[in-house]
């Protein structure tokens, strides 16, 4: 009788000795992989929790506004329900009479369910509640809350920028860009200028100097970005150029990540002068000449001044071919207290600065991809992401020896610059696999 043949022994993972063998980098953005994907989920629950509280307490509302009107009843009624509540639901937190008055005035603020699913469900509890006491008109309220989930603002960011009137701030800077800049880039952009600039996390007395206000922005540059608004990716201040043999140098420049373009600050603690303007346009010139991309939409220009006369503004500007806006700031002497909180001590900002430097990091990648790419004579018909001009690369030729581990660092990078909060130790690991991904994009650059 012949025996069938045994099947094989299964394979055992190597142990001991080989377990050494595991590259540090390409394991750290495993786990750092992970970790990013743990933290998604674990948010996507806690949201899909409060959504569905948030509703439950709007149709409570919903419920008690509808019988105190049909049936006439008082306000006492709430105080009757609260204790009824809290006897039948002990384990439940937030069925007081207090809350239980939110949950009617918010049913009454937002009676179209729609609304509730899309927009105010999305926000926490006291993110509605901090809507409810501080704005009263309708179009207003919608808007802060739509910004706050945009953002992503805290609950004391949102109520500090209620109290700066940032509703009536947003868009009200003068600007040449309905005239320098094509429609849809001049509407955002025009969108996402302030006037005036609210920088009240500043204590500076009445005797303070340019370069004063400017260290003192750059101390707080987490507060500076969060009033500049989303998409504001920092790159330097004192940002030196030279032009004709001369030295000159742009007090802040950032980069929009949405309007893909350069944004050079000044900064003025005077009214503005029409000067102003023409030492703009030079900047801004030497700016697309020597910094832009060939990609990059018209980099754009935004005087900050102490002061401003709209027509002498509108002079200044209407002959200037370049896109500028003009900007009032205003500072507070005391700190608001609500938003004290929020404002990073220099510890908490030294911990906190390698998420700029993983934006500024993601450009610079960017760029020299982009420059290998042209290098090889590769052209992109539309705006692409790194991947796919890697994936591109690779069919053409060599690509960094660094390059897997880019891919798996790109989340984090791509995340720091959309305003995600990131790991700090993440955002290490990242920057240190873009530096060395970006040291091998320029061996290539030189030799293509």
């Amino acid at each position: 009788m012949t025996l069938p043949p045994k099947s094989p022994a299964p394979r055992r993972a190597k142990t001991g000795a080989a377990a050494t063998d595991i590259d540090p980098q390409s394991y750290a953005a495993f786990v750092g992989d992970l970790k990013q994907k743990i933290i998604e989920a674990r948010h996507r629950a806690s949201m899909s929790v409060n959504r569905e509280m948030i509703v439950l307490y709007w149709t409570i509302g919903r419920d008690i506004l509808a019988r105190q009107e049909r049936e006439g009843w008082g306000t006492k009624v709430v105080d009757r329900l609260a204790g009824d509540l809290r006897l039948a639901f002990p384990e439940m937190t937030g069925l007081s009479s207090r809350n239980l008055k939110y949950m009617r005035a918010l049913a009454d603020a937002w009676p179209d369910p729609e609304i509730v699913q899309r927009v105010v469900a999305q926000l926490p509890w006291g993110h509605n509640v901090s809507l409810l006491d501080a704005v009263k008109a309708p179009e207003e309220r919608a808007w802060y809350a739509r910004q706050a989930i945009e953002h992503g603002w805290t609950r004391p960011v949102l109520v500090h920028q209620i109290e700066s009137n940032l509703f009536v701030r947003q868009g009200s800077a003068l600007t040449n860009f309905s005239r320098t800049l094509p429609a849809a880039q001049s509407e955002l952009a025009q969108q996402l200028l302030k006037d005036p600039y609210t920088f009240d996390f500043l204590s500076l007395g009445p005797d303070m100097l340019e370069r004063d206000l400017e260290r003192g922005l750059i101390e707080h540059l987490r507060s500076l970005i969060l009033e500049l608004g989303k998409g504001f990716a920092f790159v330097e201040s004192q940002y030196h150029l030279e032009v004709g043999g001369q030295d000159y140098y742009l007090d802040l420049l950032f980069y929009h990540l949405r309007l893909r373009c350069f944004v050079v600050i000044e900064l003025k603690i005077e009214d503005f002068k029409p000067e102003f303007a023409g030492k703009m346009n030079f900047y801004l010139s030497a700016v697309d000449e020597q910094l832009r991309h060939p990609d990059d939409k018209p980099t754009i220009g935004i005087i900050v001044c102490k002061g401003r006369n709209e027509v002498i503004v509108e002079y200044a500007l209407r002959d200037s071919s370049k896109p500028m806006g003009v900007a009032q700031y205003q500072l507070s002497h005391a700190l608001p207290p609500q938003f004290a909180e929020d404002l990073p001590t220099v510890a908490e900002f030294a911990r906190e600065f390698p998420l700029m430097s993983v934006v500024k990091l993601r450009i610079e990648i960017e760029r020299a991809v982009r420059d290998l790419a042209f290098a090889r004579g590769i052209v992109f018909d539309r705006p692409t992401g790194i991947v796919n001009m890697l994936r591109d690369l690779r069919r053409q030729g060599p690509v960094p020896a660094s390059t897997d581990e880019m891919l798996g660092a790109l989340r984090v990078m791509n995340e720091a610059s959309h305003g995600v909060d990131v790991d700090s130790d993440a955002a290490k690991q990242a920057v240190e696999i873009g530096t060395i991904f970006l040291a091998d994009l320029k061996v290539l650059n030189a030799d293509d």
